[in-house]
């Protein structure tokens, strides 16, 4: 069935169906008008942007959904299917009935599917203020027509071109004769009825059907080539004969010297009516990838979560004493990054993930000071005196609602500049609802069942389909690495699926019991009813899933094993205070399920130098180790305790003092000490031009161990106490527009748009000398103080001119009901509430229709 012949269908049946017998709106605002105030929260639900600020009435609310931002943002909110059926819209006539635009998608052979799926993506269109009008006249309002009509600077996603009447708006009138000549159509008296007449051929399947079976087999390949898209192609001064052929019949219509079109009707028939090649009427489904027992995805998600845990100590204690320095245009060095990924062993993009991570969760942060560096915040102490599950939810809920996007870090932006670890220019909106979204179709599967990574991205492609090409700039590069979809939706996916494992949201690729928690969703079956997620607060569901996360982890010991090459074996992870003074103690040379130290020369001076004494260090290893302390380290421990502090650094520039001059002699004579600046003040002392703590790393590189004293002479204690940022807050994520209301908001702005609308309809008497329209009602002082007195007397209303302090003037319905003092009160129906004007603010009154009293 042609478009041509869908206009005479029998429409008022499927008209008539739920429409009423109330007028048929000819505005938006109308339309607006019609709806309930339920209908009216769905659209601002669905469109917070209307809401800032509260319209004054529908026709401003109907306004202000007309706009280019709000018709764009909407858009880019729809569906797939809900945007094909807005791109139908936009190529079909104005106004469109139903049936049109369903043969629109189905084409002649018609579709289940599309038939079923219609009314909802109607409904939706309607909903949202960008379709309004009755099923018979359905109309795209004209900002979303603009937008999604074809046109050769913006092609429409239906492939299709102009239509004959917009092909030929500027061909003169003998060419137009001309072409229906050649197409078998009689002449006509002027050009309007001669477009009409190809039209009218061009949309008659049969006449169609006619003329393109005497056409060329090299004609209908040219066709081919077009008739999905793009319409347009060039051609040369003498073009081909099959060309010509298309031509000379209207089939393909100039719009310049060398460039053709494919008039949308002639597509529309070689298409047998469909406007997109493809309608997806039905969400495409995610599909399992493997599946586990639940257990085993717990077990594996708990383990990484630990990991996460341990990772993220380990890269702030390795910046306790102030870390790499701030950029200055902001951001960590791409040297630094390189040497923060080798110190965790990682890729430097994870290394950007665990940097970003901190930052968000308020942990890590630069100081402030003139010489800006990174160093961790005091909210990292705080966090570190929490029980393991609660530190993991402290970073996972951040990371859920953080905008900051690490997978761009290594990649430029639009104007090429290199995007840097905690740098600016990394923050995404769409990256907490990308995020949320994939965790919520992970949730959808069978517990312990892994997602297809393909189906999953194929989905949230369908359901936001203009999302990935307006989040970001299309130049952004994310470095070597396996290919990515070329929309940023799709990428934040990926990186969503990756910091998700990582961070043991996840385990084996499937959704794990505390992620459902922590996202409020219902937990496996076998979890009772009062465990079941619906609408908590999330810092109730992050408790949840630290709840849940506690017995998964392994316990914390309070013991190692130390063997005899000068190690130590910690069987799990360590409680606080034996892993804080094991780390001062001794370097971490493994790490694993079983954690490995190793004690050097080094680490036990850092001991010594943190004020501990050889006695000290032997009991606390007698007291925490399950095994005798070996021989070996206690000799080590021995052997660097008699050594430490035979040699005292102080500042004078700098001087080293030793009660054995023989020493002095020897690091004198060392060629190695000539850096140093060294020579000899007294048998005992010698002075330096390096810094104590340059003099320090010297000595101590020559195999020495000096101590540091102060300047009374005694030996300066160097405690682990680390550095630390002034306080400071975790970023703020940059919204993605405005937020959604909450009932209470939307319940106010209905009452007050309502309250408004009566107000600006309202129906004033006509004064004697009539006002223009639009404009204030005009009165003298001692008329408005009469008219408002008796108003109040009668306690009637009466509309008033107003101009605030801010010089806005506007016009208000208000019942007078106390005249005083110079000021007016009453209830403002305007406002729907009771409000105070003064009198020498009232341009003038008018009196209402006797109707609207």
């Amino acid at each position: 069935m042609g478009i041509g012949g869908i206009g005479g269908l029998d429409r008022e049946a499927h008209v008539a169906e739920g429409t009423g017998a109330a007028a048929a709106p000819r505005t938006l605002a109308e339309a607006l008008r019609a709806r309930g105030d339920e209908g009216l929260a769905a659209l601002l639900r669905a469109r917070p942007d209307l809401l800032n600020p509260v319209p004054n009435d529908l026709t401003q609310l109907a306004t202000r959904a007309g706009t280019r931002g709000s018709v764009v943002r909407a858009l880019e909110r729809l569906d797939r299917f809900a945007l094909q059926t807005a791109e139908a819209l936009a190529v079909a006539p104005d106004p469109a009935p139903y049936p049109v635009l369903l043969a629109l998608l189905t084409g002649d052979e018609g579709d289940a599917e599309i038939e079923a799926a219609l009314p909802g993506a109607v409904a939706l269109l309607r909903e949202q203020a960008l379709v309004w009008g009755e099923d018979d006249r359905l109309r795209l309002v004209r900002t979303a027509r603009e937008l999604l009509s074809p046109s050769p600077q913006h092609p429409s996603p239906t492939g299709l071109g102009p239509t004959v009447a917009e092909a030929t708006s500027g061909m003169s009138p003998g060419r137009v004769q001309e072409i229906i000549a050649a197409a078998g159509l009689p002449a006509t008296h002027d050009p309007v009825s001669a477009v009409a007449a190809l039209t009218g051929l061009f949309t008659d399947r049969a006449r169609m059907g006619a003329l393109l079976d005497g056409a060329p087999p090299e004609a209908l390949a040219v066709l081919d080539r077009l008739v999905w898209g793009p319409p347009y192609g060039e051609v040369t001064a003498n073009p081909a004969p099959p060309v010509r052929w298309l031509r000379d019949r209207g089939l393909l219509l100039p719009v310049s010297a060398r460039t053709m079109v494919l008039p949308r009707e002639v597509a529309l028939h070689l298409r047998g009516g469909r406007a997109h090649r493809a309608p997806e009427p039905v969400a495409p489904e995610v599909a399992v990838l493997r599946e586990h027992r639940p257990q085993v995805v717990d077990g594996a998600a708990a383990g990484q979560a630990y990991t996460a845990l341990a990772t993220v100590e380990e890269l702030l204690k390795s910046w306790d004493e102030g870390g790499p320095q701030v950029l200055r245009a902001g951001g960590l060095s791409v040297r630094d990054l390189r040497r923060t990924a080798a110190a965790l062993d990682v890729t430097e993009q994870v290394a950007a993930f665990w940097l970003e991570l901190c930052h968000g969760a308020g942990l890590l942060a630069s100081d402030g000071e003139a010489d800006e560096r990174y160093a961790p915040t005091p909210a990292y102490d705080d966090w570190l005196d929490l029980p393991p599950a609660e530190r993991w939810a402290r970073l996972v809920a951040p990371w859920l609602a953080s905008t900051r996007t690490p997978g761009l870090v290594g990649g430029q932006d639009a104007k090429g500049r290199a995007l840097s670890a905690l740098g600016p220019d990394l923050d995404r909106a769409a990256a907490p609802e990308v995020r949320h979204r994939v965790l919520g179709l992970l949730a959808t599967l069978p517990p312990g069942a892994a997602a297809d990574p393909e189906t999953l991205f194929a989905r949230l492609r369908w359901e936001r389909p203009l999302r990935g090409a307006a989040a970001g700039p299309a130049t952004e590069s994310t470095g070597p690495g396996p290919a990515l979809p070329d929309d940023l939706r799709s990428r934040l996916a990926r990186w969503a699926l990756a910091e998700a494992e990582l961070l043991g949201l996840t385990g084996r690729g499937a959704l794990s019991a505390p992620a459902r928690a922590l996202l409020n969703l219902p937990l496996a079956e076998a979890a009772s009813p009062a465990d079941e997620g619906g609408g908590v607060e999330e810092s109730v569901a992050a408790e949840r899933a630290a709840t849940l996360l506690a017995p998964l982890l392994p316990e914390a010991v309070d013991h190692v094993l130390l063997q005899a090459d000068l190690t130590a074996v910690a069987p799990g992870p360590l409680r606080r205070p034996l892993a804080d003074a094991l780390s001062v103690l001794a370097d971490v040379e493994s790490k694993g399920g079983a954690t490995v130290y190793r004690f050097t020369p080094g680490s036990v001076r850092r001991a010594l130098d943190s004020g501990l004494a050889a006695s000290d260090v032997h009991a606390f290893l007698a007291a925490h180790s399950r095994t005798p302390v070996p021989q070996p380290l206690a000799y080590l421990v021995d052997d660097v305790a008699r050594r430490h502090g035979h040699l005292r650094v102080g500042a004078a520039s700098a001087y080293v003092r030793c009660d054995d001059d023989t020493v002095l002699g020897e690091i004198l004579a060392d060629r190695r000490s000539a850096a140093l600046g060294l020579r000899r003040l007294a048998p005992t002392v010698l002075a330096a031009q390096a810094d104590p703590a340059a003099l320090l790393e010297g000595l101590r590189a020559m195999g020495y161990a000096p101590a540091a004293e102060s300047a009374d002479g005694d030996v300066l204690v160097t405690r682990a106490d680390a550095y630390r940022t002034p306080a400071r807050t975790a970023p703020v994520p940059v919204p993605d527009g405005p937020p959604a209301p909450d009932a209470t908001l939307l319940n106010a702005a209905v009452k007050a748009i309502r309250a408004g609308d009566r107000a600006a309809t309202a129906v004033r008497r006509e004064p004697a000398a009539p006002t223009p329209a639009g404009s204030l009602p005009r009165t003298s002082s001692a008329e408005t103080l009469a008219t408002v007195q008796a108003a109040a007397m009668t306690g009637s209303a009466v509309w008033i001119g107003y101009v605030n302090a801010d010089g806005a003037a506007s016009q208000r319905v208000i019942a007078p009901v106390r005249v005083e003092g110079g000021f007016v009160t009453g209830y403002d129906h305007t406002a729907d509430e009771m409000r105070t004007y003064p009198l020498h603010r009232i341009t003038g009154v008018a009196e209402l229709a006797d109707d609207q009293v």
